[in-house]
């Protein structure tokens, strides 16, 4: 089944005269790992901002979960993220008054779907927390309180409650040394093969493509 899929994409920012992004075809299948690849001003993070309903494209379709995100108001957009897509920003986006299992759990405060995949809602958190390494004295401080690698293990944790379909992560390893890096991303992968998420990924970083079954190049996709 393809999770997500564009036909004749385009995204014209406003005020401009040329296409910042136009994708004949682009499939993605369920369970996928993919990796955005491409230079500088290529589009990754607009395609990026495009699957998550933060912008609407100009021209063309884009499917996910086969419903046309291209034709929804940016309020059913927002529904439709917070129902079926983890979100890992570069900066984390961590609520900096809440304790790290508050953030944790914060998804499923917007989404009745994904408060009922997760069940015992604190429970499941706490479980997420332990795979990735934080313990429960770690839940309980402020997110403030943590270093950088484990604001971003909360932050992936985040993502996956509630078992959304599609994981988006920008740049999120960008402030991590190589060996913390990779230990990153295996927690990654190790928990969305478990709820076989599609995660759909964006760096600079070239040696993270390696780590990737697929890479897809922008240079290769994004055409006029």
């Amino acid at each position: 089944m393809n999770v997500i899929e564009l036909r004749q994409l385009t995204y014209r920012w406003p005020k401009q005269t040329q296409d910042t992004l136009h994708i004949p075809e682009l499939a993605i299948q369920r369970g996928e790992h993919a990796f955005l690849r491409g230079a500088s001003g290529s589009g990754k993070t607009t395609l990026l901002n495009l699957l998550a309903g933060i912008l609407s494209p100009t021209r063309g379709e884009l499917r996910l979960l086969e419903q046309p995100l291209h034709a929804m108001r940016a309020t059913a957009r927002d529904r439709f993220r917070a129902q079926h897509m983890g979100v890992i920003f570069q900066q984390f986006n961590l609520l900096p008054y809440l304790s790290t299992l508050e953030n944790v759990v914060l998804p499923c405060q917007f989404s009745a779907r994904r408060r009922e995949r997760a069940a015992n809602v604190q429970t499941t958190a706490t479980e997420l927390l332990a795979h990735l390494k934080l313990d429960a004295a770690l839940q309980q401080k402020p997110v403030t309180e943590l270093s950088v690698g484990q604001q971003q293990r909360v932050a992936v944790a985040r993502a996956l409650i509630g078992q959304p379909e599609i994981i988006l992560a920008d740049e999120p390893t960008s402030a991590l040394d190589s060996d913390t890096r990779d230990t990153f991303l295996k927690l990654l992968f190790d928990q969305a093969d478990a709820q076989n998420s599609t995660v759909v990924f964006v760096s600079h970083d070239p040696h993270i493509a390696t780590h990737f079954p697929r890479v897809i190049e922008l240079a290769e996709v994004n055409q006029a």
